[in-house]
């Protein structure tokens, strides 16, 4: 017989056990619903991705079976043909590649044959036919899982090496094989360590312990935490296996960060930490990533180097003493040295463009959740040529970080200079490179995005406007030989004064439009923009996709109002896509996680300038760059058909293109202070740099000269006078007119004077380059009704040349070294 008092324990035990089991079978339940909901799905099945556009291989381009595998890792394939996005086959000669039902492509197989290291032959496995190209599965950028920014790539228990796998369960839970989500024994010794040391000195949570704590909990130390904790490690241990567990782990372990990124999982860390895939980790390099395990940012191995070795050495060692490894291949791994891998930090990153390509899916999808269900977003990134960026920004810089310090030896506080950079396809306006910053970790301003007043890149537009006299019906044509008088001169405009500067204060006199441009010429530039009206460039700009905040003021014509280098890049599109602009889009396309398509880009297009008055321009910038003010793109290195234009405000710009790439570079600083260096020596370099560098891979390398359209006509001018040259003209150069608009005199400064007879030529139309004499104001502050000109239209791209309008009288007076020299002595 119990006695009243153990009745009473007896009593309180029942009801204390029948409430535990009752509490814990609530909880059973309901974390069993939450794992069953989650393992169902796949436990990364909410992560959507962004992929950069397809990658290529060519044949006759340098490559290897192992180049090319190593590409395809990168890109989710394996060697596994139960892969869905797709696997490959590697023999000693070829790779044979497979693409799987969630491949970006409709599965068509190649074989890729490979010679002197060279891919020699690529053979179609759909219809067995050689092709000369093959494109490739995009390669991931970044994933937009949980709101944050991560880059994980999923690997399946199969991918990781034995070696890894050793060295994890060997640092973190050596029973992890044998026990059942809890290791008694280590408890006991972590508890017996801690009181011995009286601080918590040692963890005892086994893997299935982190996992549950990572998948479904979160960090804080409370009893209701680890009553989940301890339910859900429980539930792990009967529903998965244990390669399956850590598979799970493998793919969710925090593993620091590097650059704007979180790195979560081994895949992934290989890939940062070691440039390879990770089925190609070395011993040290698998004890390595072990090692960060338990404090990602103390034993970051690029910040703490000495850290993470000892931390490796650590691992190694109880590796040894767990049987994986011998003593010689521990000494010979401790002794190795931390060989990580260098490079551009962000170039694959693309951190500020992963930035607008978030903005533009809020913008254009916003009814999409992007972090409760697994889209697969396809961007227009070139993930080579982003790596080219990066490594432009950081080669190209040198030289202005070495200004700026000296700068800092006088001003401690001085700022660095900030860089952006931004590649697009002039044709198609999808970006290939984004640099919106130099380190996105210290600054997420993102410069690409960001109004600042373009300076002299802003001119091609004035000059586009007054080539464009030549078709518009205006009373006075002006062309490439048409003067410009480049001395100091007010103008006014709505009753106050504009006076604007040459750069060193040195005027050129009288010159021709095509000189003007070249030598980014200040004076001259506002006097052509007077005369065909501050209103036709500004309507000529924004329909160019130039934002609104531009004004008609003399200042305009010198870029004085603030636009965004993306404005820029996309405005730039009329000069090298033959007159049409096309807007700059960073989006392919979106897809659900069943493959079908939810969105899909359409380019934003519209014809701006005639064709003929876009190749004259484009003419006129390759002057810029053979012998105006960014000749040094020359002295560099870059030596392919080019068109650019320098600029210069508060900050340095460089705009140009090949019929390839068109990049704009811009170089400044954040609280906008001046940088005072010319965009020649600031911007240029990156850009040239930069195209260097692109225009070496298969794709850009072919880049070729700019071809005149029909209707335009080259005409062998004299370079004094713009009259169709004689044999006895010292400097004579080929130059572009709209067909009609040519001259037909001979030049009368060498002996000419004749009107003769061109094959081509309407001599029952005379006309004649237009001299533009200098536009002084009348007292009242405006210039002479019979200097205004009709502001410009869009002209149809079909149209064909237009009749010529009534042209002015050669100018009486004509300069040049020898006439100025005539001028001073009269």
């Amino acid at each position: 017989m119990l006695s009243p008092w153990g009745k009473a324990f007896l009593g309180v035990s029942v009801a204390c056990l029948t409430v535990f089991v009752l509490v814990f079978t609530y909880f059973w339940m309901k974390y069993g619903r939450v794992i069953e909901q989650k393992l169902s799905a796949g436990p990364f099945a909410a992560t959507s991705m962004l992929f950069a556009a397809p990658g290529s291989i060519v044949v006759g381009e340098q490559n290897s079976p192992a180049e090319l595998a190593q590409e395809l890792h990168r890109s989710g394939y394996s060697e596994s043909n139960k892969n869905p996005l797709g696997y490959y086959t590697v023999e000693a000669a070829d790779i044979d590649i497979y693409p799987g039902p969630q491949s970006y492509f409709e599965p068509e197989g190649a074989v890729i044959k490979f010679a002197n290291g060279r891919v020699s032959q690529i053979i179609s496995l759909r219809d067995n036919t050689e092709r000369t190209q093959y494109l490739l599965e995009p390669e991931l950028i970044s994933n937009l899982f949980d709101k944050n920014r991560e880059k994980r790539r999923i690997v399946h228990y199969s991918d990781i090496p034995a070696v890894l796998v050793q060295a994890v369960i060997s640092v973190e839970d050596k029973r992890f094989f044998q026990h059942s989500g809890f290791d008694p024994i280590r408890i006991i010794k972590a508890a017996w360590i801690d009181l011995r040391e009286r601080r918590s000195a040692q963890g005892a949570s086994t893997l299935s312990q982190q996992l549950a704590r990572s998948f479904w909990l979160d960090q804080k130390k409370t009893i209701r935490r680890k009553l989940a904790e301890l339910i859900i490690t429980l539930q792990l241990e009967q529903r998965l296996s244990k390669q399956q567990i850590f598979e799970y782990y493998a793919n969710q372990i925090d593993l620091g960060h590097r650059g704007s990124f979180d790195v979560r999982g081994f895949g992934e860390a290989a890939q940062v930490y070691f440039g390879k895939d990770i089925s190609r980790l070395t011993l040290p390099e698998a004890a390595t990533l072990a090692g960060i395990i338990q404090r990602p940012s103390y034993f970051n191995p690029y910040r703490w180097p000495d850290r993470a070795t000892q931390r490796r050495n650590l691992v190694l060692s109880l590796m040894q003493e767990n049987g994986y490894i011998n003593a010689a291949e521990d000494q010979d791994a401790a002794q190795s040295p931390l060989t990580l891998a260098h490079g551009a930090l962000e170039s694959t990153d693309a951190p500020y463009f992963t930035d607008l390509v978030n903005d533009t899916l809020a913008d254009h999808l916003s009814d999409y959740d992007f972090q409760t269900r697994p889209y697969r977003v396809y961007t227009t990134l070139d993930l080579q040529l982003q790596h080219d960026a990066s490594d432009a920004v950081r080669i190209g810089m040198e030289e202005v970080d070495k200004i700026v310090q000296k700068r800092r030896k006088k001003d401690p506080s001085y700022p660095d200079a900030q860089c952006a950079l931004i590649a697009l396809d002039p044709q198609t306006g999808e970006v290939r490179a984004l640099i919106g910053g130099r380190n996105y970790g210290v600054s997420q301003l993102d410069h690409i995005i960001a109004k600042r007043q373009p300076g002299s890149s802003f001119k091609p537009f004035v000059y586009a406007t007054a080539l464009n006299t030549a078709i518009d019906g205006a009373s006075q044509v002006i062309t490439p030989v048409s003067t410009l008088d480049d001395e100091p001169t007010t103008f006014w405009y709505d009753g106050k004064p504009y006076q604007p500067n040459n750069f060193k204060s040195e005027f050129m006199g009288t010159v021709t439009l095509r000189t003007a441009l070249a030598h980014s010429l200040n004076a001259a530039t506002v006097e052509l923009a007077q005369e065909v009206g501050y209103g036709a460039v500004v309507d000529l700009a924004r329909r160019a996709g130039l934002n609104m905040d531009i004004h008609p003021t003399p200042a305009v014509a010198l870029g004085a109002y603030e636009v965004t280098p993306l404005e820029i890049a996309g405005a730039y599109t009329i000069f090298a896509n033959h007159g049409e602009y096309v807007k700059p889009q960073l989006l392919v396309s979106v897809q659900d996680e069943h493959g079908g398509e939810v969105f899909h880009e359409k380019p934003d297009t519209r014809q701006v300038l005639d064709p003929r008055v876009a190749f004259m321009m484009v003419n006129m910038l390759e002057e810029v760059i053979r012998s105006g003010t960014a000749a040094q793109v020359r002295a560099r290195g870059f030596t392919l058909p080019a068109a650019g234009k320098t600029g210069t405000s508060h900050d340095g710009w460089f705009a140009g293109f090949t019929s390839k790439l068109l990049c704009i570079v811009w170089v400044g600083f954040d609280d906008n202070r001046p940088l005072e260096l010319e965009g020649a020596h600031s911007a240029l370099p990156v850009w040239t740099e930069f195209m260097k560098r692109a225009h070496q891979h298969p794709g850009y390398r072919d880049a070729t000269q700019f071809e005149p359209p029909s209707g335009v006509v080259a005409v062998q001018v004299d370079a004094d006078s713009g009259q169709v040259a004689t044999a006895a003209c010292p400097q004579v150069r080929t130059e572009y007119f709209i067909e009609g608009t040519q001259p037909v005199e001979m030049c009368h400064l060498h002996g000419g004077g004749a009107v003769t007879q061109v094959a081509g030529w309407d001599l029952s139309r005379p006309a004649q380059p237009s001299s533009i004499a200098p536009n002084r104001p009348d007292r009242n502050g405006s210039a002479s009704p019979e200097r205004q000109i009709a502001q410009s239209q869009p002209v149809s791209p079909t149209a064909g040349p237009a009749p010529a309008p009534p042209q002015a009288e050669l100018p009486k007076k004509h300069k040049g070294f020898f006439g100025r020299l005539r001028d001073i002595f009269k």
